[in-house]
């Protein structure tokens, strides 16, 4: 079976999976993309395996990371024995697939089509107050790419509407930049609703890169995505995660 994806503008091969089209059980079910070993790891590889396939990619040519919320990108020239560690990764090579996984946080991938770089990132809250999305356009520059040219598109991720968040994590980010309170709205004593797709776009829009916006709320869409927001408020984690992808043909 191949699993379905949703796509945005850009001009190279990439996808943006949902749950859907895998061979997982359970919490995991069906298309869990994550490596981390809760799900069993022979199913989880069969799910890697039918994306990169669905991508038109060999299995052995979809990177991974292992990822940490933090500002570390990787640059990868060819398949590696080990995935490193870090949140984003880029690539000048024809072939590769990169692939970052999600389960709320944001998944912004990225294309120079005239330099031929890509890019992929993971963008929870505090890789992107650390600095990911920036530290990525920086990597791709190093491989070529012009950020006048960069295309950037925002995955399924966590809607404002679904994230209440407390003070400590509004704190941190406004600690960061004060301005970024325009991506809170009041909710309960002491509680807001965060905008994380907003926050990562301005960011973005401040290296002069345009990104297009998700096109779903994984939390609200059950049927569609994993969410560790709604696994955690219903007392059932660990749970599966969908993944998105960017590739260079060869």
């Amino acid at each position: 079976m191949t699993p379905p994806f949703l796509t945005a503008s850009l001009p190279v091969p990439h996808g943006f999976f949902t749950r859907q089209g895998g061979v997982s059980a359970g919490r995991f079910g069906s298309l869990n993309a994550s490596l981390n070993g809760r799900d069993d790891p022979a199913l989880a590889a069969e799910n890697r395996a039918r994306v990169a396939r669905a991508m038109g990619f060999a299995p052995d040519r979809l990177l991974g990371l292992v990822q940490v919320h933090g500002p570390a990108v990787a640059t990868a020239t060819a398949p590696w024995a080990e995935r490193p560690t870090a949140d984003a990764m880029v690539t000048a090579t024809p072939g590769l697939l990169l692939g970052i996984v999600t389960a709320d946080c944001a998944p912004v991938l990225f294309a120079d089509p005239e330099a031929g770089v890509i890019g992929g990132a993971h963008a929870g809250w505090r890789g992107a107050v650390a600095g990911v999305l920036e530290a990525t356009v920086d990597a791709m520059q190093a491989l070529g790419a012009d950020p006048a040219r960069i295309q950037a598109a925002i995955g399924p991720c966590i809607g404002q509407a679904s994230y209440e968040v407390a003070a400590d994590l509004r704190d941190e980010v406004l600690a960061e930049d004060l301005s970024a309170a325009r991506f809170f709205q009041t909710g309960r004593p002491d509680r807001w609703w965060f905008d994380l797709p907003a926050y990562c776009a301005a960011r973005l829009a401040r290296r002069g890169i345009a990104a297009t916006p998700p096109p779903a709320d994984t939390l609200a869409d059950e049927a569609r995505f994993f969410s560790y927001r709604r696994g955690s408020i219903a007392g059932d984690l660990p749970v599966g995660h969908q993944i998105s992808c960017i590739g260079l043909a060869s």
